[in-house]
C-alpha cells in the first residue's frame, strides 16, 4: 500500500467517531406525548374545608346570652330561683317605698341619644348611618312582635295590679335593643360607649321594679328580648346584599328631640347644599 493510500485510511478511521458525536449531538430526542389527563389537576391536591363546631357560629354567639337571660326570667316568673320575685320586691319598696318618677319613660331612648352624639362627634362607626337606621328598623320590629306576644300569651299581672301585661318588660327590651346596638356600632372604638349605654338600659329596668310597674323577672327576661332583637336585626341585614348604599350628597340623618308634651326622640332628615 503507497504513503498516501495509508494517510487516506487512517483519516477515515479517526473522522469516523467524530461524525458519529456530532450526529448524535444533533438530533433531538422525540417529543413526549402531551399529558391531557391531569392538565385541570391542582397541584398539592384540593385543600381541606375546616367546618367551625356548631357552637362556635354566629347564631349560638348571637343567641346564647340572651337566651339565659329569657330562661331564666321565665324560671323566675314560676316562683323559681334562689332570690325570688316578690323577696326582690319587697326589698325595693323598703329602699324606696315612696319614690315615683317618670324617668324611666325617658331614658328608654337614651341609648339612641348617645349613638347619635357620639357619631355627631366624629367618631365612625361600623356601618354608614343609612344601613344604621335599616338595622335599627328591622331590630324595632323583632322586639315589638316577640315582647307583645309573650305579653298577650302569659297575661301576668303587674305588681301594682294595674294590668295583666308585666311579662316581659317592654321598657326594658327597648332600652337593651338600643344599648346593643350602640354597643355593636362603637365597640371597635372603645368599649365605653357600649358600658354607658348598658348602663342608661340598666338603670331602666331598675326604675321599672322602682315604680311597681314590673317584677325581678320582667325586667331580666326583657333585657335578653332586647339584646336578641339586636342580634337578629345584624344577622338578617346583609348591607343592602353587599352593594355600599349610596346617598345623595349632603344628604344625611340625625337625631332629635322635640321636648313639650307631644315631643319625643325620632330621627331627622339633613340636606346640606353642595356646590
Amino acid at each position: 500500500m503507497s504513503f498516501f493510500a495509508r494517510l487516506a485510511l487512517v483519516l477515515t478511521l479517526a473522522g469516523t467517531p467524530f461524525v458519529s458525536a456530532q450526529a448524535q449531538v444533533a438530533t433531538p430526542p422525540p417529543a413526549a406525548p402531551t399529558d391531557t389527563l391531569h392538565k385541570f389537576e391542582t397541584v398539592g391536591g384540593i385543600p381541606t374545608v375546616v367546618k367551625k363546631p356548631w357552637y362556635r357560629g354566629k347564631l349560638v354567639r348571637a343567641t346564647i346570652v340572651p337566651a339565659v337571660l329569657i330562661g331564666y326570667g321565665a324560671y323566675l316568673s314560676n316562683g323559681g330561683g334562689f332570690y325570688t320575685d316578690r323577696q326582690a320586691n319587697r326589698d325595693i319598696h323598703r329602699l324606696f317605698p315612696t319614690y315615683r318618677t317618670k324617668l324611666d319613660d325617658l331614658l328608654i331612648f337614651a341609648p339612641y341619644a348617645e349613638l347619635g352624639l357620639v357619631a355627631l362627634a366624629g367618631v365612625e362607626s361600623r356601618d354608614d348611618r343609612l344601613n344604621t337606621v335599616l338595622v335599627i328598623a328591622k331590630s324595632e320590629l323583632f322586639m315589638l312582635a316577640s315582647v307583645f306576644t309573650v305579653k298577650n300569651l302569659t297575661r301576668r299581672t303587674r305588681p301594682d295590679g294595674s294590668d295583666n301585661r308585666s311579662f316581659p318588660s317592654g321598657h326594658t327590651a327597648q332600652a337593651f335593643l338600643a344599648a346593643s346596638i350602640v354597643h355593636t356600632e362603637f365597640r371597635d372604638k372603645s368599649q365605653w360607649y357600649g358600658i354607658g349605654a348598658y348602663t342608661l338600659a340598666t338603670s331602666v329596668a331598675a326604675l321599672r321594679m322602682i315604680n311597681t310597674k314590673h317584677w325581678q323577672s320582667d325586667v331580666i327576661a326583657g333585657a335578653g328580648f332586647g339584646i336578641l332583637s339586636a342580634h337578629l336585626g345584624y344577622l338578617t341585614h346583609r348591607n343592602r346584599w353587599g352593594r355600599p348604599p349610596r346617598l345623595p350628597e349632603g344628604l344625611g340623618f340625625t337625631p332629635t328631640w322635640l321636648p313639650g308634651p307631644g315631643g319625643g326622640a325620632g330621627l331627622g332628615l339633613v340636606w346640606r347644599p353642595t356646590k
